[in-house]
């Protein structure tokens, strides 16, 4: 008997009443067989990871080199200089929820809902890029300049980060498949930082910089300090081509190596969810508000300490040539141990995991603050910050589909709202970041922040070393108790996700009837 005259039987058998069916025949029950779970390869788990690495590669040339570019390349003053870092983060936090709203308002097209947003974003993405590390002829309208381009480039790469993250949930239905796509990720976008700070610092530093010794420095000394000043501009220039060009070839394999996919239960849905009706429902999930308390005190710590680190290791520790060595140092070993930590919170849980790394990084801030500038033991302390830096990049990824998940089984006829809960996560993170750096730069103007300076004042050195170490640790300690309240643990994850796949089978078991009944219709 062919395959499809078995199936067709046994459907009109099972819904047509006995009375039809002739005398003796019972009828046929087909035992359906359990679908088959569709696991994601190697490869589309690597291609999906690479998408991460544009994100980073910029986000971390911008995190630790913007500021000291803006103060001693482009020679922006301090305060104008806080005022660009600050509206330009606080710009691309607000960016974050408009585009969340504006991909859940987005079709299902060919190309799926998220990837067209990725594609048409990048090309603009990189001019924007290339033109922040350009510094233009005229001086009166520079600040313009840098926060017209800076706020341009946050939007277009919010733009493709956003969809890029929500893509998250649409790679698999398993929860497994996307804790391990979200390992790669992460050693991915450590091993972009990893290459931003590469490509900026290594290119940046062999351009010979001479500090100003006085504002009286003689007119030769200055001819010559103009002269190597271009030489940098051009050296920062140089690494903008070679981290647009990455962030090109990096799109374009995220592009042509993975496929969004649908939840069954979604694609039943025909009316759309009003966005604010869904913001709503999201920022009143409790999980949600814990998970984003706790990671927005220990994010900005880690964003202080990125922010302040060039200027700390140039003027505070002494080390003017060795800052971008030590920040290789720090995300070397964070892309080694990220690995580690992904195999952590699949033993232990992601709870003892956030516990554990997080705090990891708190001892060795207290040694930086509380030791002399000797560069070997920074070279130590920068390769055990890493181990605490990869924790900090995995887990926030890694929680947040599991929070996304109990907010499914709460409201099972709910749907496109993963958007939301990844863009306001990225939201309150940037927003205070923007303010904990505008902050931190406009300190640096009170306190008397000398330009190109070979030295700084005492005054300047002592809040850079507060920026760096005692600010923060107050910071994570803060984010580790509020993690307290985190509700979702190992035993409540697995709970969900027995849930979760009855819901589907339930799903698939509907559309099944469905089929059922149109093959009847053709038999009578």
């Amino acid at each position: 008997m062919a395959k499809g005259e078995g199936a067709e039987s046994g459907s009109a058998a099972g819904l047509l009443p006995t009375g039809i069916l002739q005398a003796g025949e019972r009828p046929v029950q087909v035992k359906k067989e359990p679908k088959k779970k569709k696991q994601l390869s190697i490869c589309n788990k690597l291609c999906y990871a690479v998408g991460g690495a544009p994100y980073q590669v910029t986000g971390c040339a911008l995190g630790f080199f913007l500021q000291i570019y803006l103060l001693d390349v482009a020679q922006v003053d301090p305060f104008s200089a806080s005022i660009i870092l600050f509206v330009g983060r606080a710009w691309d936090a607000i960016t974050d929820p408009l585009v969340g709203f504006c991909i859940s308002k987005s079709p299902w097209t060919r190309l799926g809902r998220l990837m067209p947003w990725i594609i048409f974003s990048t090309p603009l993405a990189i001019i924007a890029y290339f033109l922040i590390w350009f510094v233009p002829d005229f001086h009166q309208g520079q600040t313009l300049w840098y926060l017209l381009f800076y706020c341009l480039f946050e939007t277009l790469v919010t733009c493709f980060h956003v969809p890029y993250s929500a893509l998250t949930m649409f790679i698999s239905t398993e929860q497994s498949e996307r804790d391990s796509a979200t390992a790669y990720r992460m050693t991915v976008e450590v091993l972009g930082t990893v290459l931003g700070t590469a490509i900026q610092g290594q290119i940046v530093g062999q351009a010979d910089s001479p500090c100003i010794p006085d504002a009286n420095a003689s007119t030769v000394n200055r001819t010559q300090s103009s002269t190597s000043i271009k030489e940098t501009q051009n050296a920062y220039l140089l690494a903008a081509g070679v981290i647009a060009s990455i962030y090109v070839i990096c799109a374009v394999i995220l592009t042509l190596g993975v496929r969004e996919q649908r939840e069954s239960y979604e694609t039943q849905q025909t009316k759309q969810m009003p966005f604010f009706r869904g913001l709503r429902l999201v920022m009143s999930h409790g999980p949600y508000i814990k998970l984003i308390a706790g990671f927005l005190f220990t994010s900005l710590a880690f964003m202080l300490v990125e922010g302040n680190f060039a200027l700390f290791c140039t003027y505070t520790l002494g080390f003017r040539n060795e800052f971008q060595n030590l920040l290789l140092a720090i995300m070397f070993s964070a892309t080694v141990t990220i690995p580690i930590w992904q195999w952590f919170l699949t033993r232990f849980g992601k709870k003892t995991a956030v516990y554990v790394g997080i705090s990891s990084a708190v001892p060795f801030l207290i040694l930086v603050a509380l030791m002399e500038s000797n560069l070997i033991v920074t070279y130590v302390v920068a390769v055990a910050a890493g181990i605490s830096v990869a924790a900090a990049f995995l887990l926030p990824w890694s929680m947040l589909p599991d929070v996304i998940d109990d907010f499914h089984l709460k409201q099972p006829h709910i749907h496109g709202t993963e958007p939301i809960f990844f863009s306001f996560y990225v939201f309150f993170t940037k927003f205070a970041s923007g303010v904990s750096l505008g902050i931190s730069t406009l300190s640096l103007d009170f306190t008397g922040y000398q330009t190109r300076g070979c030295s700084q004042p005492a005054r300047v050195k002592f809040t850079l070393k507060m920026l760096v170490t005692m600010a923060p640790i107050v910071l994570i300690l803060i984010g580790l108790l509020l993690f307290k309240l985190y509700p979702i643990n190992e035993e409540k994850r697995r709970q969900n996700k027995k849930a979760l796949q009855a819901l589907r089978e339930e799903a698939s078991s509907s559309g099944c009837s469905d089929t059922d009944s149109t093959e009847l219709a053709s038999i009578l």
